[in-house]
């Protein structure tokens, strides 16, 4: 009896279905030729992938595009500079990098000009003290030499004069000077080039030191606080002695 009423109602549920879906489909095939069989395996193929789609839970295109937005479509916050702090470890290898690129990330631009002021005085330094000892080099040797054709050195006098290669006295004053001048040159060519060394190397520590010190936290309650103060002085055995008046220096930070 069990097996018999539930098979009625299967039916019972079924009935609906078959009347609604199948009994109008066989009444439109009375009046409309038979499909070619190429159509009917087209369409059978539609609803195969259908219900393959159905059952596997398959998204259509039209679920789909809310959930590609929210994946693909990422928010660009704005950085608040107010808050930001930069990398000291950046900053440090930007500095070695190229001169003045840690000062550039540690946005401090007006440290630039001093940066690159540094650079340009002493390679212009460098290049003019080079000339000069290239030029008194010359003319120490042209004035040590047994040539009379070449006399560089009497550009260096004034008023047109010129030295007598034949006066030994003259020759070894001028000489004397020349070899003075062009080992003068020579030192300040040098210490040219070590200036802009150090110059390098103090921007890359102020960049490093700045980006260090950004992250150091400092109170905002930075105050000095000046008040009377009574000092015991125990060393005293008389008690009128024991205490004096002085001064009490407080610093918050």
């Amino acid at each position: 009896m069990n097996i018999i009423s539930r098979t009625i109602k299967n039916m019972v549920k079924v009935l609906p279905f078959y009347l609604f879906t199948f009994l109008p489909l066989n009444v439109a095939a009375q009046n409309i030729e038979p499909a070619p069989i190429d159509s009917i395996a087209i369409l059978e193929a539609k609803v195969d992938s259908m219900l393959a789609a159905d059952t596997l839970n398959v998204p259509m295109p039209d679920e789909l595009e809310p959930v590609v937005a929210a994946d693909t479509v990422k928010l660009k916050i704005p950085r608040d500079w107010e808050t930001w702090r930069p990398n000291p470890q950046k900053a440090l290898w930007l500095a070695l990098v190229l001169p003045g690129a840690g000062q550039i990330y540690n946005r401090k631009f007006w440290k630039l000009p001093i940066v690159y002021g540094g650079f340009v005085g002493c390679i212009y330094a460098m290049s003019w003290n080079d000339m000069m000892y290239k030029d008194y080099a010359q003319a120490y040797l042209d004035i040590m030499d047994d040539d009379p054709t070449t006399e560089s050195y009497n550009k260096f006098l004034h008023l047109g004069t010129k030295i007598d290669p034949t006066n030994d006295e003259q020759v070894a004053q001028y000489s004397k000077i020349f070899k003075n001048r062009k080992d003068k040159y020579r030192r300040w060519r040098d210490l040219s080039f070590f200036v802009m060394v150090g110059v390098y190397a103090l921007s890359v520590i102020d960049a490093y030191v700045d980006a260090e010190l950004s992250q150091f936290d400092i109170s905002k309650d930075l105050s000095l606080r000046v008040t009377p103060a009574v000092i015991n002085n125990r060393s005293s055995s008389n008690i009128l002695d024991s205490s004096s008046f002085g001064v009490n220096c407080s610093i918050n930070f």
